[in-house]
């Protein structure tokens, strides 16, 4: 008769999916670098691209020659984010976000708010919610230097986030991919705002998962006190804790089953809102018109200032090039909301994956029509992809599982 025996579960020395550790990719992820420090205008940007270009070049030539996929990862990593962010931090370059986070964390000690009064360039502005500033304490405080760089913080809680939401035995090897890839490691060099928020997102949904609501709620909290594009996060892992507890509880026959779970997402959400409040509230306070003009206005391309990081991405397009375009855009990030809304009550996240993947999605499209969204933001749904096909174990993959025929004497 045939059985199912799941395979051996996941340690951190097993071996990346064939396309992350093969020669391929490799060689396509030097070709993406090269294009960048070609094109890019940005001397940050230059010094990453040709650095990464030859340690991923270097990773495609051990793969090509056999290497274990541990060693051409850890190539690729010395190559796209240790070396250029070492040789930046030594002369003091970095992406633009690095030096708002640093300026805002000085007014934040200075005048009680992250924001300036009269912002009128894009440079001036800091679209960023008030606990973002706190990554620039460490300069703010002690003076700049390559301690106290605002990247170096940022990183940390990224990678550190990420790896508490994977399973302790199986780290290693996902955060080793997931730093190698492009964008990421281009935001681990240069600087890069987006990462932390994804990481407590991830990590925020695995606390759900694993029956964590208030852990759960402060995580999300958290992030949802650095950007607006954590807030999407909250609701998916309502739903994902609601869902747990209903499915692990007692049958509901007579309304009973519902409470429960209705008290462990509630608890969660109260944790998380209460969390956000407690970091963004003293700030906005203290001059919200600032703080409007600032996290508001600016990031939805409403103010006199356009970004310069924006990207020709739909809403972009439709914002600069379309009569009514603005307009048209915003009612199109209104319906993806929308959407993800009635999605998560008409069918909601079963495993922490599902919830990924969900968000994933969700902000995938928020980001497509964001006036002033950029490719940066990418960021978001790929770590949370990632993230989600790496901390799967075997046997919640039904296709994961090896059938064993064995034959009845």
């Amino acid at each position: 008769m045939a059985t199912t025996t799941p395979l051996p579960p996941p340690d951190q020395h097993r071996e990346p999916p064939p396309l992350l550790g093969g020669a391929l990719w490799w060689a396509l992820c030097a070709a993406a670098a090269l294009g960048l420090a070609v094109c890019s205008s940005l001397e940050p940007h230059r010094v990453w691209g040709t650095a990464a270009a030859l340690g991923y070049l270097a990773a495609a030539l051990l793969a090509a020659r056999r290497r274990s996929p541990r060693t051409a990862g850890a190539v690729a990593v010395t190559g796209a984010v240790l070396l250029p962010l070492l040789w930046l931090l030594a002369v003091h370059r970095a992406q633009l976000e690095v030096r708002v986070v640093a300026r805002s964390a000085g007014l934040l000690l200075a005048e009680g708010t992250p924001y300036l009064q009269h912002p009128v360039v894009p440079e001036d502005f800091n679209p960023y919610l008030p606990a973002m500033a706190v990554f620039g304490l460490p300069e703010a405080v002690a003076g700049p230097g390559p301690l106290t760089d605002p990247r170096l913080w940022m990183g940390a809680a990224f990678l550190g986030a990420l790896a508490l939401a994977l399973p302790a035995g199986a780290r290693s090897a996902p955060l080793r991919w997931i730093a190698a890839c492009p964008l990421v490691a281009l935001p681990l060099a240069v600087g890069g705002v987006d990462l932390p928020v994804a990481g407590l997102m991830c990590l925020g949904i695995a606390l759900a998962g694993r029956g964590r609501a208030g852990a759960a709620g402060a995580a999300l909290g958290a992030a949802a006190a650095l950007k607006w594009t954590a807030w999407p996060a909250i609701p998916v892992a309502l739903a994902l804790l609601a869902a747990a507890s209903r499915s692990a509880g007692r049958p509901a026959d007579h309304g009973e089953g519902h409470r429960p779970a209705d008290r462990t997402a509630a608890r969660c959400g109260l944790v998380a809102l209460l969390t956000a409040a407690a970091l963004v509230l003293p700030a906005a306070l203290r001059d919200p018109g600032a703080f409007r003009a600032h996290v508001v206005d600016f990031p939805l391309g409403l103010t006199d200032a356009v970004s310069s990081a924006a990207s020709p991405l739909p809403g972009h397009l439709l914002a600069n090039h379309v009569p009514g375009g603005r307009t048209l855009a915003l009612l199109l990030l209104g319906t993806s909301a929308l959407l993800l809304g009635l999605s998560l009550a008409l069918r909601p996240p079963a495993t922490p994956a599902d919830a990924a993947a969900r968000l994933a999605l969700g902000l995938l499209l928020a980001m497509a029509f964001v006036p002033a969204s950029r490719f940066g933001y990418l960021v978001h749904p790929l770590v949370l992809v990632v993230w989600a096909a790496a901390r799967q174990t075997p046997d919640q993959h039904p296709l994961l599982l090896r059938v064993r025929k064995q034959v009845s004497r």
